[in-house]
């Protein structure tokens, strides 16, 4: 059995070309035996649907503090989101995500989320070589340790702008196995 069964994930998806990966990533995180719950920007949906997404963790996708569709609609409380995870993953984590995080801002639902997550944050960046390469990506990455969170490094490879390098968002299945065993690894009986 995964030490992820029984878990509630919340599965943060920002705007990069790697959010094609989420579908899968989702479906291992269930099939693992984790509740899922996804909470995107809005410029995510961009790059993969909100009814995707939420068909797959069979959980309401969230993106926004209101329902603009429905003006009677309980506003989505982002305190409760962060409060109800045990796990918050972003994945894909862009460049920019990653500097709001960095720097406490709070423009979006997501970031909002995550500045009242209390439980383990993972983040697996996806960017182009020159942006993970940049000094203040860098930097941003320090800031995000001392604060706790969890890199899940991202990997060499082909990038979407044909260049080869790092900064390729890690396969769905290499994020969820490093997530297994960071998770066992603090377990009492392991070793």
């Amino acid at each position: 059995m995964s030490v992820l069964s029984g878990k509630k994930i919340i599965l943060g998806v920002t705007a990069g070309i790697a959010a094609y990966k989420t579908t899968y990533l989702i479906r291992l995180f269930v099939k693992a035996g984790a509740e899922v719950k996804v909470v995107m920007t809005p410029s995510a949906k961009e790059f993969v649907t909100p009814l995707s997404l939420s068909t797959l963790s069979k959980n309401e996708v969230h993106s926004s503090f209101t329902n603009e569709e429905d003006e009677n609609a309980q506003w989505n409380n982002h305190v409760a989101l962060a409060l109800w995870a045990d796990l918050f993953v972003i994945a894909p984590a862009t460049a920019n995500t990653l500097s709001k995080m960095a720097h406490g801002t709070c423009d979006n639902l997501l970031l909002a989320v995550y500045l009242s997550a209390k439980c383990p944050v993972y983040y697996a960046p996806a960017m182009d070589l020159d942006m993970y390469q940049h000094p203040s990506t860098q930097e941003t990455f320090s800031k995000l340790a001392t604060f706790g969170n969890i890199q899940i490094p991202a990997t060499h490879g082909e990038l979407a702008s044909g260049l080869v390098g790092q900064g390729r968002m890690a396969e769905p299945d290499a994020i969820v196995a490093f997530i297994e065993q960071d998770l066992s690894a603090s377990l009492p009986l392991n070793g």
